[in-house]
C-alpha cells in the first residue's frame, strides 16, 4: 500500500475535516519520528493516517478500531500496520511492542491537543505554541477535555523521551505541514 491509497482509503471513510486533519497531524508527526529513527517513513506515514480512518462508521468503542481493522486488511493494508492500529488503543489488548506502535500511541492524542492549544491563540497558529503553554494547558482539565492526558504522558514515557522533548518534535513536525493541517494561521 502507498500512501497515496491510504488517504483515498480516510476520503472514503472520513467526511469530517478535523478528523482528516487530525490524521493528518498525527502523519505529520509519525514521519518525523520515522525520520529521526532512519525508519520506512512511508509505512508510518500510512499508520498515521489510517489510525482512525473508521471512526465515523464505528465511533463507539471497542467497534473503533477493532472493526477497521477487516476493512483494512480487505483492502491489503499490511499486518504490521493494521496491528499498529489496533494496539493504539488499550482495550483492543494489543500490546504495543514495535518502535512504531510506541510512536503511533505517542503522536494520536497529543496531536489533538497541540491543534486544540493552536485554535486558541490569537492567529490559530501552530507557530505559536510553545512547550511552556502546552504543559499549562494540559493542567486545565477543562480545556480540550476530550484528550486523554495519561495518554499524552504515558505516550511519551513508553517512547521512552521526555514529555517536554516529545511536545517540542510534535509542534515543530506541525508546523512543518502547518499550511496542510489548517494551522498557518492569519496574520
Amino acid at each position: 500500500m502507498t500512501r497515496d491509497e491510504a488517504w483515498k482509503i480516510v476520503c472514503e471513510f472520513v467526511q469530517s475535516d478535523g478528523l482528516r486533519k487530525h490524521m493528518l497531524a498525527v502523519e505529520a508527526c509519525m514521519v518525523a519520528y520515522a525520520r529521526q529513527a532512519g525508519a520506512d517513513e512511508e509505512t508510518y506515514a500510512i499508520t498515521g493516517l489510517l489510525h482512525d480512518f473508521d471512526w465515523e462508521v464505528h465511533p463507539n468503542l471497542p467497534d473503533h478500531p477493532t472493526k477497521g481493522e477487516a476493512i483494512l486488511e480487505a483492502r491489503g493494508v499490511s499486518a504490521e500496520i493494521r496491528r499498529a492500529i489496533l494496539s493504539h488503543a488499550d482495550f483492543t489488548g494489543v500490546k504495543r511492542e514495535s518502535a512504531m506502535e510506541k510512536t503511533l500511541f505517542a503522536c494520536d492524542e497529543l496531536s489533538g491537543f497541540l491543534t486544540a492549544c493552536s485554535y486558541v491563540r490569537p492567529s490559530r497558529s501552530i507557530h505559536e505554541v510553545d512547550v511552556k503553554s502546552v504543559r499549562k494547558k494540559l493542567k486545565d482539565k477543562a480545556f480540550a477535555r476530550a484528550v486523554n492526558r495519561d495518554d499524552v504522558i504515558n505516550g511519551a514515557a513508553e517512547l521512552g523521551v521526555d514529555l517536554d522533548a516529545h511536545i517540542e518534535f510534535c509542534i515543530q513536525a506541525m508546523r512543518d505541514r502547518a499550511e496542510l493541517l489548517g494551522l498557518q494561521g492569519t496574520v
